[in-house]
């Protein structure tokens, strides 16, 4: 069993005129990696920022922090290179965005970056499945992408499950309304990868919050590996 867990804030839930800091302050209090939302404004109705504002935050805080770049753009295919060249770690994009992924997950793993594979709600687990043997990690949204502080959707918890009975070792990852309310139902399901928004960053004790999310997923993932 080779995933841990791993807690990765939402940025875009941050203070944006404060972005460098605010990234830092979330490592500072135990993050494992950050999570960044790419919205396009075609894919989504939402515009958020681009690879030079990526950039710009790698300079500002250095090498270490993991980024995984949540692409919810129409055309993923066209910022692959830049997003490697500002110093992304992982591209997920959507199942939903592309007529080809066989070829764009080839074009991320050539770009350097490791390889996530989002699916919207209304998207059909089954239909991620054929990829999931090629990819490092699998996104099950729990809300309609493009907005934050949305519910959490209880009803995507059966995909998780699904896929991390077919697939043991996938990073599998929840993004959407997921806080200290619904981690458990998350974990229960087999999610390792949390992404949180609001719940993490605009608390005033983040440390404990991210502490609380990660003891929750790791006693579920001891609990599995002794069930097996």
């Amino acid at each position: 069993m080779a995933y841990t867990a791993k807690i990765g804030p939402s940025i875009l839930s941050s203070d944006l005129s404060q972005l460098g800091r605010e990234c830092e302050r979330m490592m500072e209090c135990g993050a494992d990696y950050l999570h960044l939302d790419v919205m396009d404004g075609h894919f989504v109705p939402n515009i958020t920022f681009g690879h030079p504002m990526v950039e710009c935050l790698r300079h500002s805080i250095g090498p270490d922090p993991f980024f995984d770049m949540h692409m919810m753009v129409s055309r993923p295919e066209q910022w692959v290179k830049p997003m490697a060249a500002a110093g992304a770690n992982q591209y997920t994009f959507h199942l939903e965005a592309t007529t080809n992924p066989g070829n764009l997950i080839k074009e991320i793993r050539e770009s350097g970056m490791k390889v996530g594979l989002a699916i919207k709600p209304g998207t059909t687990v089954e239909e991620l499945a054929p990829w999931a043997g090629q990819i490092d990690m699998a996104l099950v949204m729990t809300v309609e992408p493009g907005f934050g502080g949305q519910k959490f959707m209880d009803d995507m918890m059966p995909k998780v499950s699904w896929l991390r009975s077919q697939f043991p070792s996938l990073d599998i990852e929840v993004d959407g309304g997921v806080g200290p309310d619904s981690i458990h139902r998350c974990a229960e399901a087999g999610a390792n990868m949390i992404v949180s928004g609001s719940a993490v960053v605009s608390c005033d004790d983040p440390r404990s919050v991210i502490a609380l999310l990660k003891n929750v997923v790791s006693e579920a993932i001891q609990k599995r590996s002794l069930d097996r």
